[in-house]
Order: C-alpha cells, then sequence, then structure tokens
C-alpha cells in the first residue's frame, strides 16, 4: 500500500546556473520564467500536489530570494491542511563551513531538517525540468520492486546518448549497468536496452526516489558530492537500483537555447506540453491581472499572458508574459518578452519623458526579431534587434548574446533607434 504521508517530495534549487546565463543573474534556476506566466519551480511543485505529496522541502543556494518570494507565496499551507512547504537554504554550521558542493553533498548537509519529515521515502526532483509525471504510479513500482533507489529514466536514440547519463536495464527494469557519456559504438552496444530501433537506449532524468534509510546509509558512506556520478553508481555496485521507464515529454532546460526553444513551441498548434489539462493544472501565483488588451495589429502564433496591452503591433512565433506592453507598428517575431512586475502610471512616464528614458516595454516602430526580453526591460522606439545565427557570445551593460540570441537583461534598458 502506497501512503502518501511517507514520502517527502525533495526539490533541488540548482547550483549557479551558468548556462542560463544572464537569465540567472539575479534568480535561481527554478524562479526562471515560463510560458509567459509560470515559474520552473511550478512544475515539480504542481506534480507533487497532484501527487498527494503535502511534504515537499526545497533546497537553495544561489541567488534564491525571489525564488522564496514565489513560494511563500504561492504555496503557503493553511492551519487546516496537514503537510507543509519548506525552504532548506545552504548556511553555515559548526560542522559544515562549506556550500553546497554538489546535489548529493546539498541533502547531506540538510540530512538534520529532512530526517524529521519522518518519511519512508525520498523523491528527489530537479527544479529545471519541463515535464508532467504520475509520481505515485513512479513510487508504486519503486515499492513493488522492494529497491534501494528508483531512477525515472527516458528512451534515448544513438545520436543524444553519447551527451548523457546511460543506464541498462535488465527483464524486469532493473538496472544492471551505467556510464555516464559513453562514447564508443563499443560501450554503445553494451548499454541496449530495447530491441527498438529508434530508441534502444534510457537515459537518467536526474529524477530518483530512495528508501529513506538507503539514502541515510549511502550518503554516510560515499564521500562523493553528486547523485549521478557517485551515490549511483553506488548502489549499482552493493544495492538494489530499479529504473522506471518514462516515455513521455520531458525537457531539462538547462541552456539559453533550450530555454529559448521550449518556450516559442508551446505558442504552436499542438505544443508538446499541455498547459491546458484541467485534471492536472499547472500552478502558479494568482495575480489578479485584467485581461490582455489588444489594439489593432496582427497575431500568429503567440502565448499571451495575462494583464498585456498591445497597439497595433505585428507579433509572430512569441510569447508575451505578464504585463507586457507593445508600442504601435513594432515587430515582434521569434521572441520571448517576459513582461513586467509591475505596471508605471502615468507620472512615471512623464519622470522617463523628461529624463529621456524609455517607458517599460517595447517603445513604438521597434523591430525585434530572435530575442529574448527580460522583465522590466526599457526597449525605446525605433528599436532594430536582429537574428544573426552566427552572432558571436558578447556581454554589454544592458543585453548580452549567448547561443546567437540576444538576450536584453532584467531591468535593462536600450535608447531610441539602437540598432544591435
Amino acid at each position: 500500500m502506497l501512503d502518501m504521508k511517507n514520502v517527502l517530495g525533495l526539490i533541488l534549487g540548482g547550483g549557479q546556473g551558468t548556462r542560463l546565463y544572464p537569465l540567472t543573474s539575479q534568480r535561481a534556476k527554478p524562479a526562471v520564467p515560463l510560458a509567459g506566466k509560470y515559474r520552473l519551480i511550478d512544475i515539480p511543485m504542481s506534480n507533487c500536489l497532484h501527487a498527494g505529496i503535502d511534504k515537499i522541502a526545497i533546497l537553495t543556494q544561489f541567488n534564491s530570494a525571489s525564488l522564496h518570494r514565489h513560494i511563500y507565496r504561492t504555496y503557503a499551507r493553511d492551519m487546516f491542511t496537514k503537510g507543509w512547504v519548506q525552504i532548506l537554504a545552504a548556511e553555515q554550521s559548526f560542522e559544515n563551513r562549506d556550500w553546497y558542493q554538489g546535489t548529493a553533498d546539498a541533502v547531506r548537509k540538510q540530512w538534520v531538517e529532512i530526517s524529521t519529515a519522518d518519511a519512508e521515502h525520498i523523491l528527489i526532483l530537479a527544479g529545471d525540468h519541463l515535464y508532467r509525471m504520475d509520481y505515485r504510479q513512479f513510487l508504486l513500482d519503486h515499492i513493488a520492486a522492494d529497491a534501494d533507489v528508483t531512477v525515472a529514466v527516458q528512451p534515448a536514440s544513438r545520436e543524444d546518448a553519447p551527451s548523457l547519463g546511460v543506464l541498462k536495464l535488465g527483464k524486469t527494469n532493473e538496472i544492471v549497468e551505467f556510464q555516464e557519456k559513453p562514447q564508443t559504438d563499443e560501450e554503445l552496444d553494451s548499454l541496449i536496452s530495447f530491441p527498438r530501433a529508434d530508441k534502444p537506449f534510457v537515459a537518467s532524468m536526474g529524477i530518483y526516489v530512495f528508501k529513506t534509510e538507503a539514502l541515510n546509509r549511502y550518503l554516510n558512506e560515499i564521500e562523493g558530492d553528486d547523485f549521478g556520478k557517485n551515490i549511483i553508481p553506488a548502489v549499482l555496485k552493493t544495492g538494489k537500483p530499479q529504473g522506471f521507464i518514462f516515455d513521455d515529454f520531458w525537457e531539462d532546460i538547462g541552456t539559453i537555447r533550450r530555454f529559448y526553444e521550449v518556450n516559442l513551441a508551446m505558442a504552436q498548434d499542438n505544443p508538446p506540453f499541455d498547459f491546458y489539462d484541467a485534471n492536472a493544472p499547472i500552478y502558479s501565483r494568482p495575480r489578479f491581472l485584467p485581461g490582455s488588451r489588444i489594439n489593432g495589429g496582427a497575431l500568429q502564433d503567440v502565448l499571451i499572458a495575462d494583464g498585456c496591452r498591445i497597439e497595433n503591433a505585428t507579433i509572430r512565433n512569441a510569447v508575451l508574459g505578464l504585463r507586457s506592453v507593445i508600442g504601435k507598428s513594432v515587430t515582434l517575431t521569434n521572441s520571448i518578452m517576459m513582461g513586467a512586475d509591475f505596471y508605471e502610471s502615468p507620472v512615471n512616464h512623464l519622470v522617463n519623458q523628461e529624463s529621456k528614458r524609455p517607458n517599460m516595454g517595447v517603445g513604438s516602430g521597434s523591430f525585434i526579431d530572435g530575442a529574448i526580453i527580460d522583465k522590466n526591460a526599457r526597449i525605446g522606439s525605433s528599436v532594430i534587434i536582429r537574428n544573426m545565427p552566427d552572432r558571436p557570445d558578447s556581454e554589454n551593460e544592458n543585453w548580452v548574446s549567448r547561443d546567437g540570441l540576444v538576450i536584453v537583461r532584467k531591468n535593462g534598458v536600450i535608447a531610441d533607434g539602437t540598432v544591435i
């Protein structure tokens, strides 16, 4: 029998998030906005709540203020609700003077707090993945196999396998072999799990269920700091590891390019992830914003969040976040605009005019293609940002070039007439 009161959901807040820079220059990875109105942390949180997991802890360390604020505003539990949502921030103590050194080390350093949950099983989740999983089935398979750890795995092709942690499954999905990023044909051939031509391998998703006593034992016995590199191989040698096959949409949003592509995919017909599933909605903070207002223009394949104001613009293949403001005769294509945290008043506009600072949003007559515009950015009139796939990486005061894309920084200011 599965009693969800015996399960602790443990979400890893991530490290410095350098591959998502500059989106992570002022926020943790799980706090990065997603699909107009969500944040990445909302995905594992929603999956946990749908599964009936009411003991949830989030381990945080880098740039965590906005993440903490979002958690407290969104997932507060009232006094009549069993369970809790707790933030376990990195801290120095008499026993530990260092910050988290890796995923396993973060759990090891917070074990005193984790053990107070009195859970039989610990579900370890990443805070920067996009997927919808029934954790109850995951846990049922784990318990039925009496495994020390069950690793969520996804089928992978031969082309993708060399960049992944690849496991080989036995007849009852027990893990019999593991290699991190196998490169040679000989290594790959030894790891084939399925007799299917398109995806014969399985790769770790970085999602685990541990027996609590087994996890405690391995954290004490193994000195390594990472689950994938140290703990899972140790269980493979001396314990009972199991695989749970998840053959549905899953994306690790770990780089600027993947963040860009996944977000824009949400604006297309039949997006790969369904935010419209009424039976398993993705939760986020209610903001009580008005509906978006569109005064003319042309829109195609556009995902628009609440509270936007669009004035006779041409917008194609784009995601517009909360409170996005777009002026007249703007052309915005193949771009993500994260919106704003607040509306500017007419008084603000007068002050901006006197100081020759653009209003928040995109000014009239601007042309933007292939960009990510972070929150509270101010892009003036007649600005041109062109897509250059071969654009070298560079860093400027108000914008950054990464993976061929222009990212306007949070609170960045692009003056009237600027060409990038």
